[in-house]
């Protein structure tokens, strides 16, 4: 989980300081600073700074330059989803000064010119946790286009601190900025700090306004460094001018830090958790020169995961190891102690500085029974407790007053060590609490899950669950289909112990292969199987009723790789949004999930942003893919004979994707028209979209010059994958079979006839155009001709392919439902699962009619630029 500094004004600090109420819980939104890693418990930073470890890219050797203005370091792992967006805004900042950039383009600036302004004024330094990783793998992609964009590693277990670290170490502008991977900065930022920095001459540190921006509300109303700046001079001041600032209530992101500063004094983040506090802490100790800019720079995400401040955890004892090694420093220094240090701590601000850290060491020790430690909660909140009040006593600095109220009462509590009545007070509260709450969000807890008419579900949920059953669903019951029924499959033959039911609408259960066990939805005998069942799987979701009991495990198999918007991203389009349902249900849904599969990076990197929740991402392949890389000739020519494909004849798959702003099924293209410009030798498979099963009205039997079925309507087979393998070549618009049949290494057209429309109503995850699988046609005479003239299969065809082939089929080399059986229901370690066969050692089954071998020619290299790494909206 991320890490965050919890932001509060000096006056404020009781107020907000839980007064052993519930409101002191980790329920309440968190607005401080993420932490790299969303679903990784405490860690620590090295004992020592480590030299950074560029990732390596293929990126050119910059020009060298003189040093930039700013270094922006963004720490990056577990943040992936959103690490592209915080790029961008990085790299479109321009400003005009010393080292800044007159807005000649970025395109010069990449290259590494000056203009009026003087020389290049940014380096992106992203921390990453490898190159095989997907923050490095995004890093590397930018590198390769921008030379200011430089990764550098930094182990994940190093945490927060240790990617910052590593970062600073690697920096060489005048001024560090350190952003997290999540976060943004605003347009022109950084030209409103050069120009700020011009103005007051350098500072060793510059406060910048920050906004906290919900993950779903956006932007939220109020101005945290107004708040703590707001008796602060307009110019350039000293520490003992602004008394009520301590430097430990405001996160490392909401100011600019002169890099010199920073190594004059030796001031890195310390290890471990809350380290903002140490450091914001040391650091404004140390400084001299101090400047507040009063405009948004950083726009901050409050995750909907929450930070790792508000998880529970020994790492919330750091919080103490911090307060201590920053009240040691101060004491020092107003001692006159440290030899070349800082002017002397005034009485003032050591008070500040004391009751800021006490406020949230109090605010920890109110929280107790959720943060610290679970299988030891007494023993946990008790020794935060004594640790506190002895840090109370040793540092409590003379004549310091307690505040009044309730806040007055803790602090005399912790410093005569009274854990009992400090623990009885607390408990009083939440019990208060409680009273008020607890009797309704149960029964709305009930309400909300469990079907009240449904009898038999409610019962079974009392039972124990059955830890040898697993339940799976394929698109809401549609039948033996896609991942789930390829895990399924791969189940019984290595993990025969478990058994296995699908559940499937009453239509579909007459298709059932013989030998599969299937329950029919929304019957006693299907709600009883999924309240007992230890594992649940499914391409889609199980319905909002279902509850997730502790002990059992979901897997979200997913069905597609997204070039469309999904999940809370649709939002944003409101064609796709008036069908979608609530969001908020929706996510409840999402709640649910242990793991979610995925089968490249790309499909990673989205699921972050679209389905924000903490289950463990599993870059296993698509199980459904599988029989792509074992199918044989034979097999491909038996599918065919069972389609009434003639062998003389190339078969092409046209598969169109749902409009959502249509309601029933019409076809892009003209297939009869096509097929009469293309040639004889063709023949179209026609497989509309699953929503559109009962509007298709294909001309199945429109005769060829012998009387053959030259348009074969297919929509209604239950199997994708098996129309695949018997396809030649594949035509379609954007749906996201392209990205499972180019695991074949056949032939892919894209007919995007209309592209800026579907953009526009359902929003896409980057231009398909730009970045294609194969040749693209506009109309139907271009599609034909590509046909026609061979260019479908040529070189040129070919070499788009290889590309989209190493973005795209990642991870799908024939053995992704075994991974996914030993790691989900098997329970074996991520490094016991087979690892993945690379692209180039991969042998997909043959196409039962390959392109001539004139048309067939070797790859030629595609065009180097690579798709827009963020979602865009056209």
């Amino acid at each position: 989980m991320p890490e965050a500094t919890p932001e509060a004004t000096p006056d404020a600090a009781p107020d907000v300081t839980p007064d052993v109420t519930p409101e002191a819980a980790p329920t309440a939104p968190p607005d401080p600073a993420p932490e790299a890693a969303p679903t990784a418990g405490p860690r620590g930073a090295p004992d020592a700074v480590p030299e950074p470890s560029p990732v390596p890219s293929s990126a050119p050797e910059a020009v060298p330059r003189a040093a930039p203005r700013f270094s922006v370091v963004v720490p990056a792992h577990g943040v992936a989803g959103r690490l592209a967006l915080a790029l961008d805004s990085v790299l479109a900042q321009s400003f005009r000064g010393r080292g800044g950039w007159p807005g000649a383009g970025r395109a010069a600036e990449a290259a590494g010119l000056a203009g009026a302004g003087g020389p290049v004024g940014i380096e992106v330094i992203p921390v990453c946790a490898g190159a095989d990783t997907l923050d490095g793998t995004i890093a590397a992609r930018y590198a390769h286009r921008d030379p200011r964009v430089k990764p550098v590693r930094s182990a994940p277990d190093a945490g927060l601190s240790g990617a910052r670290n590593t970062g600073l170490a690697a920096a060489t502008g005048d001024y560090v900025v350190f952003l997290d991977g999540d976060d943004t900065l605003a347009p022109g930022a950084l030209a409103a700090v050069a120009d700020r920095l011009d103005a007051t001459g350098d500072v060793d540190l510059l406060f910048v306004g920050h906004e906290r921006v919900h993950w779903w509300k956006g932007a939220q109303p109020g101005d945290p460094l107004g708040e703590q700046m707001a008796g602060a001079p307009e110019g350039v001041f000293a520490p003992d001018d602004a008394p009520w600032l301590s430097g430990t209530t405001l996160p490392a992101w909401s100011a600019v830090h002169r890099r010199a500063f920073l190594a004059d004094h030796a001031l890195a983040f310390p290890r471990g958790g809350y380290t903002d506090v140490g450091f914001g802490g040391l650091e404004l100790l140390a400084a001299d020169r101090i400047a507040v800019l009063r405009r948004v720079c950083v726009r901050h995400l409050l995750r909907r995961q929450g930070n790792l401040l508000r998880s529970p955890g020994a790492h919330h004892f750091d919080l103490l190891e911090q307060a201590d090694l920053v009240l040691t420093r101060a004491t020092a220094f107003s001692a006159g102690g440290a030899g070349a240090a800082p002017p002397q701590v005034s009485p003032a601000r050591l008070h500040t500085l004391f009751a800021h850290l006490m406020a949230q060491i109090l605010r920890t020790a109110a929280a107790a029974p959720e943060l610290l430690p679970n299988d030891a909660p007494v023993r946990g909140g008790r020794e935060f407790f004594d640790r506190a009040a002895e840090l109370y006593r040793v540092h409590r600095p003379a004549g310091f007053a307690p505040p009044p109220g309730r806040l007055g009462v803790q602090h005399r509590l912790v410093a005569a060590g009274a854990y009992g009545t400090f623990a009885a007070l607390r408990e009083a509260h939440r019990q208060a609490w409680r009273a008020v709450r607890g009797a309704r969000a149960t029964a709305g807890r009930a309400r909300r899950h469990v079907p009240l008419r449904n009898g038999a579900y409610r019962a079974a949920l009392r039972r124990p669950i059955d830890e040898n059953l697993a339940v799976y669903c394929s698109y809401w019951g549609r039948g033996y289909t896609c991942n789930p029924a390829a895990i399924h499959a791969a189940a019984r033959r290595l993990a025969p112990h478990i058994r296995s039911v699908f559940l499937v609408t009453e239509e579909a259960a007459e298709r059932m292969p013989d030998g599969v066990e299937y329950a029919v939805l929304d019957t006693p005998r299907a709600w009883e199987l999924l309240a007992r069942a230890k594992y649940l799987v499914n391409n889609a979701n199980f319905a909002n009723a279902v509850v997730k009991r502790p002990g059992t495990v979901h897997l979200q198999t997913q069905h597609g790789t997204p070039l469309k918007r999904m999940g809370i991203e649709q939002a944003e389009y409101p064609v796709v949004a008036a069908h979608s349902g609530s969001f908020g249900k929706l996510l409840t849904r999402v709640d649910r999930w242990d793991y979610n599969l995925s089968s490249n990076r790309h499909s990673t990197e989205v699921w972050e942003r679209e389905f924000p929740a903490d289950y463990e991402m599993l870059e296993y392949g698509y199980p459904r893919n599988d029989v792509y890389q074992h199918a044989t000739a034979a097999d491909v020519a038996r599918i065919r004979r069972e389609l009434g494909v003639r062998e003389d004849r190339t078969a092409i798959l046209y598969a169109p994707t749902h409009r959502d702003y249509r309601t029933a099924f019409r076809a892009q293209l003209d297939l009869d028209a096509f097929l009469a410009a293309a040639g004889e030798e063709f023949v179209v498979l026609l497989r509309a979209h699953y929503f559109y099963e009962a509007d298709t009205d294909a001309a199945d039997t429109a005769p060829g010059a012998r009387g053959e079925r030259r348009i074969i309507d297919v929509t209604g087979h239950p199997s994708a994958e098996e129309l695949c393998l018997a396809a030649d070549a594949l035509v379609t618009d954007y749906s996201s079979i392209m990205f499972d049949y180019a695991n074949l290494d056949r032939p892919i057209v894209v007919y995007a006839d209309d592209w800026d429309v579907y953009r526009e109503t359902r929003g896409v995850t980057f231009d398909i155009t730009a970045f294609p699988p194969g040749p693209i046609a506009r109309t139907g005479s271009e599609l034909a001709g590509v046909f026609r003239d061979g260019s479908w299969a040529d070189g040129h065809a070919a070499g788009l392919r290889e590309r989209f082939r190493e973005r795209f089929c990642t991870f799908d080399d024939g053995r992704a439902a075994e991974r996914v059986v030993r790691r989900v229901l098997l329970g074996e370690p991520p490094e016991a699962i087979p690892a993945v066969v690379p692209l180039a050692a991969r042998t997909p089954a043959p196409a039962a009619r390959p392109a001539p071998p004139s048309l067939a020619a070797a790859p030629t290299a595609a065009p180097a630029a690579p798709p827009p790494p963020h979602p865009e909206k056209g």
